[in-house]
């Protein structure tokens, strides 16, 4: 699934659609807008408007507000493992969207038109679209984030000594699990303990005040280089993730292995 950083670009491409009255919704999908019934998240939404784009972790959600003015109902958009997020503007012309790539997604004579798996209409002409060729992805109304832990990217130093630093799971799963720290994903734990050159075996609780200290700050940082860069892929050690790779700081072998349920590379001599 994606981490924090392909959320947070997705959110910002959401951003485009704020304020945008809402006249359509094609909701007709049941398996992605599940437990909703086709017309459920329409006839919730047609009239109002998406006030703010949020997001924790993993999980993104609009604010909107109804026809009327008052408060409406939440809507959670989750990628799935390749899902994109389109935001067309009132033209017609692309705004922006999901995570670069190719400029013509969606519209491709590839694409099949299913692969869009919910649409918002809006009354300038643009839309909000959810494009999913692997159908992996939700939509859905009032989505329960009170399970995650405090964003990665904004959890404060002490919260994050306590919730990383008291638990007896390896490192790598415990960075991993979202009731503890929200957004980190397979693919940015790797990234962060190997730029910190921590052991992804070592029990969280074996750390030092500095050492977590430290780590905090390699996390932070390496969420805003990936959302600068359009996602976690662009990590320094990523290319490096596989068979008979080396080290790209000490050219030591790298080393593949499961912890915490997740194949996992580190550097055989600095991670050890």
């Amino acid at each position: 699934m994606p981490e924090l950083p392909e959320v947070e670009n997705a959110r910002q491409v959401v951003e485009k659609a704020l304020g945008r009255v809402i006249v359509d919704i094609d909701d007709t999908d049941t398996f992605e807008c599940r437990p909703h019934m086709p017309g459920d998240i329409a006839r919730a939404l047609t009239g109002g408007k998406l006030t703010e784009a949020r997001r924790r972790g993993k999980a993104m959600w609009c604010e909107t507000v109804t026809a009327d003015g008052s408060s409406g109902p939440t809507l959670g958009i989750h990628l799935g493992m390749g899902g994109r997020v389109i935001v067309t503007a009132p033209d017609g012309e692309r705004t922006s969207q999901y995570g670069g790539g190719d400029p013509h997604v969606g519209e491709r004579p590839t694409d099949k038109p299913e692969w869009t798996r919910f649409s918002m209409t809006f009354d300038d002409g643009g839309q909000l679209r959810l494009f999913d060729k692997r159908r992996l992805g939700r939509v859905r109304l009032e989505p329960d984030i009170d399970a995650l832990g405090p964003d990665a990217a904004e959890i404060t130093r002490d919260d994050f000594r306590h919730r990383i630093g008291s638990s007896g799971a390896p490192l790598k799963a415990r960075l991993l699990d979202q009731a503890a720290i929200a957004g980190v994903g397979n693919l940015l734990a790797d990234e962060v303990l190997w730029q910190s050159e921590q052991s992804p075996s070592r029990r969280a609780k074996t750390l030092t005040t500095d050492e977590l200290d430290e780590l905090r700050v390699v996390l932070r940082r390496a969420v805003r280089s990936a959302i600068k860069k359009g996602g976690v892929h662009t990590g320094e050690i990523i290319p490096f993730r596989k068979t008979d790779a080396a080290c790209p700081r000490c050219g030591a072998p790298m080393t593949r292995g499961t912890v915490g349920g997740r194949t996992t590379w580190w550097c055989s001599r600095e991670q050890s």
